[in-house]
């Protein structure tokens, strides 16, 4: 299968999307399985992967009744409050869906950047490996480390850092680039952890080029190995840069040097594994 493991559906009248720029045209609109399916067909994409977009159950709720609803949604990656142990049920609930896979604390938004450090969150993690479900890991470079030593003290959870730890691309310069390439080499080296090509874009420039992206995606396949990284959409946060075909086609160009084989692991096999779909 050709998947999309990482894209987000919508309705901001349900009011608790709170990252969320009010008025914003792109981002501040209801986003539905209609107004992607065409999109998916045009370009062969098989399948995707639904993800969290609200720190709410109810949204995970809301995601896992739209995937009833909708074929080409083969799993969803939710949220539970890991601040209340008591969420364990709701994890245990929640994983007797088909298509229920994982969660995603939204670390990126929370102000102690050592909030995933805390005693009383490390049940969650706990939980996720002995449900065999698995942890989105979303940051940025400067939560390198403390996601490192969270990987190590769990070495049985199933992790996938999105979006490649959001490398600053519109503030490039060669110690930031080199922060961000040591980090990611430790977490490909020293955990079990895979990668999700995604959203490089969106931390570009607007006049963002397939050329600037070159050296981060080059440090990902060569630290990683395609056998642990997954092309993901991020749509439609990603129409903040470009639309869909314009990330997809300048994801083809960066990878156009590898092998079929290679290809066809970061284009679909690699998130069917990790996923189990």
């Amino acid at each position: 299968m050709r998947i999309d493991s990482h894209q987000h559906f919508w309705n901001p009248a349900r009011g608790d999307y709170d990252w969320m720029p009010k008025g914003d045209p792109v981002l501040d609109r209801v986003y539905r399985p209609g107004d992607l399916v065409g999109t998916l067909v045009r370009y062969q994409i098989d399948g995707t992967v639904l993800v969290q977009a609200a720190a709410t159950v109810a949204e995970t709720e809301y995601m896992l009744g739209l995937a009833d609803g909708s074929d080409f949604i083969k799993g969803v990656v939710g949220w539970v409050d890991f601040e209340k142990p008591s969420d364990v049920k709701v994890l245990e609930r929640l994983k007797g869906h088909p298509k229920f896979k994982g969660v995603r604390p939204m670390i990126q938004d929370i102000p102690d950047d050592d909030w995933m450090l805390r005693d009383d969150v490390q049940w969650g993690y706990a939980a996720l490996a002995d449900l065999d479900l698995t942890f989105d890991a979303l940051g940025f470079p400067r939560h390198l480390a403390n996601f490192l030593t969270i990987l190590k003290r769990y070495p049985n959870m199933r992790t996938v850092i999105d979006h490649c730890m959001k490398p600053q691309i519109r503030d490039h310069s060669e110690a930031n680039f080199t922060f961000w390439a040591e980090g990611m080499s430790r977490l490909a080296g020293e955990t079990g952890a895979f990668v999700k090509f995604s959203a490089l874009i969106t931390e570009a420039n607007p006049d963002w080029s397939v050329h600037a992206l070159h050296p981060y995606v080059d440090h990902i396949v060569k630290v990683f190995g395609p056998g642990r990284i997954m092309w993901g959409s991020d749509w439609p946060v990603c129409r903040l840069r470009a639309e869909y075909e314009g990330w997809l086609g300048a994801a083809h160009h960066l990878t156009e040097g590898l092998s079929l084989a290679d290809q066809k692991r970061i284009y679909g096999g690699t998130a069917e594994e990790f996923y189990g779909l």
